[in-house]
């Protein structure tokens, strides 16, 4: 049997998650594992903490606390988040645990002992007052490629450019203020410039076509500006420490560290349920995918998977579809001016409304441009949709079987033309949730799905089992069965997009049986004679209140 290896990008803890984390990344993923495991296949969906790097330390010190206690307390608030809104993941795992600590060191020293590397001796930005190096985020300045002036040292957040400090113009110390000097500090690069022709063949020839022009393109992009040594070791004092003689106070730069947290934490999860991690990251029959922001799209489609090629053991990834950015109210999501709606406060003012947020960032998902997340939209999605089609459709059903058969399945008699095109109709709507699912299209299966159910009301609407029930009760009884073998299918098709809306509603329905994706609307679930339970609602109205209080809580960010 094929496996799958499905990583999303390793959550930075320096602060909760939002909105555009889990519209960007999470919910796609998550989406994706789903679908495969309904359709029986051997998943591995991974994540963890990434819980090293500059802006831990920089959060550390703004907090008057140490690192340690930073990564604590953001991975407590983002674990909790994932779980609650329903992230399937297999592991969840921590870059600062031992196992972690140990391949990441294992993964340099095996590129080390193979002459992979390259040592130079740089001048580096340098704060003499703080007498600290300043890498990546401890410095700030104009980008070099956009002008931006509040560019950090690592990458510009208006124009996306991957930079290093000392490129900076006008470069300033975040911990002094003051303008540093250059200091000479030897670091160990990986030279991607050798690997330039392994990209092109892999990605620019071999994948031009199949994976998204948004991630080709960057990709492209990078490659046509010529690849260059890229520095994977840091002056810091936070980190994994660099596994080598002559490292003394440098750690592991985030950037080679995360991304084998995948690695790590596969480990964890083969250990822990007696599995061979190598089959998930070193089978060629294995299918690695990686969920990603647009951020990271140069990190796992040319550093990480050119640290996999120097290394020799690894298989490569089949696909990285990253989406663009969600914006929120027309204005870019920001975490320092809190303009961002996030999960943990979500779930607190919309207690069991998980999938109405899934819904609506699947519905608005940025695949391939940014989009807007507004809360008139939300509010409408779930009124319109949720309530009046999903939801209106289900109601009806069940309520019907209750009144007229005491919640017992009927028996059909003979099928009309019209039934048998409307069962065809969600068969095939369920291959189109397939195909689009298959090909990253997440948005138009969605759509696909929430059209089964409209398919089931207008059918609703034109047999009218409420007039027939007078006149022609063996009709009523075809009608309500094909009924509720739409509304069984629908319960299947919703689990990876509303997986809370799909355990209500198979416990309605009363069916526990777990079936594969091909076997939906075989009629083998629910059978003449099946007892459904009684009807309740699985979407509720959003009142204006509830929407004028959101609005209020983003107001309050720009005072």
């Amino acid at each position: 049997m094929k496996r799958y290896t499905i990583t999303a990008a390793l959550p930075y803890t320096n602060g909760p998650i939002h909105i555009g984390h889990l519209s960007g990344v999470y919910i796609p993923a998550d989406i994706y594992a789903r679908y495969l495991r309904l359709c029986g296949k051997d998943v591995v969906f991974i994540c963890g903490s990434d819980e090293h790097g500059v802006a831990i330390s920089i959060k550390a010190s703004k907090e008057e606390t140490t690192p340690k206690a930073i990564i604590d307390k953001y991975d407590e608030i983002i674990r909790k988040s994932f779980k609650k809104f329903g992230i399937s993941f297999d592991n969840y795992s921590r870059t600062s645990r031992q196992i972690h600590y140990d391949t990441a060191s294992d993964f340099f020293k095996k590129l080390n002992s193979n002459k992979k590397f390259i040592e130079i001796t740089s001048d580096q930005l340098y704060d003499k007052i703080s007498n600290k190096f300043l890498a990546d985020r401890f410095v700030t300045g104009t980008c070099p490629k956009c002008s931006f002036e509040q560019a950090y040292g690592d990458q510009c957040e208006k124009c996306g450019s991957s930079l290093n400090a000392i490129d900076l113009v006008n470069p300033k110390s975040t911990l002094s203020g003051e303008k540093p000097i250059l200091k000479k500090t030897k670091h160990w690069y990986l030279p991607l410039n050798k690997y330039e022709k392994f990209i092109k063949d892999w990605i620019l020839d071999k994948h031009n076509g199949d994976w998204k022009a948004n991630v080709y393109g960057q990709v492209k992009s990078w490659v046509d500006d010529g690849l260059k040594p890229r520095a994977v070791t840091r002056d810091l004092d936070w980190g994994i420490p660099v596994p080598t003689n002559g490292a003394e106070g440098k750690v592991l730069y985030v950037w080679f560290d995360a991304p084998i947290g995948y690695i790590s934490s596969t480990k964890e999860w083969a250990f822990e349920n007696n599995k061979n991690w190598e089959d998930y990251w070193k089978n060629k029959e294995t299918e690695l995918i990686h969920f990603i922001g647009k951020d990271n799209i140069v990190f796992h489609c040319i550093i990480f998977p050119t640290m996999l090629k120097a290394h020799g053991e690894y298989i490569l990834p089949k696909n990285v579809p990253a989406n663009e950015f969600l914006n929120l109210e027309g204005e870019k999501i920001s975490t320092s001016k809190n303009w961002a709606v996030w999960i943990h406060e979500y779930l607190e003012d919309f207690p069991n409304k998980e999938d109405v947020m899934r819904y609506v960032l699947i519905s608005n998902m940025p695949e391939t441009k940014d989009s807007d997340f507004t809360w008139k939209d939300f509010q409408s999605k779930n009124n319109n949709e949720l309530v009046a089609i999903y939801g209106n459709f289900v109601n009806r059903v069940i309520v019907l079987i209750n009144k007229y058969y005491k919640g017992n399945i009927p028996t059909p008699e003979l099928y009309t033309d019209e039934d048998l095109e409307i069962i065809s109709s969600v068969k095939l709507a369920r291959e189109k949730i397939s195909l689009t699912l298959e090909k990253f299209r997440f948005r138009e299966s969605n759509s696909e799905m929430i059209n089964v159910a409209r398919i089931g009301n207008k059918y609703l609407a034109d047999n009218e089992p409420w007039k027939e029930i007078k006149n022609n009760p063996s009709r009523t009884k075809t009608i309500l069965f094909t009924s509720v073998q739409i509304v069984s299918a629908l319960a299947y098709l919703s689990e990876p997009f509303l997986p809370f809306t799909s355990f209500k509603l198979k416990s309605i329905l009363n069916i526990e049986k777990q079936i594969e994706w091909k076997e939906i609307l075989n009629f083998n679930i629910i059978k003449p004679g099946h007892k459904i339970n009684k009807e309740s609602f699985l979407f509720e109205k959003i009142e204006d209140k509830e929407i004028y209080n959101q609005y209020q809580k983003l107001e309050k960010t720009k005072k």
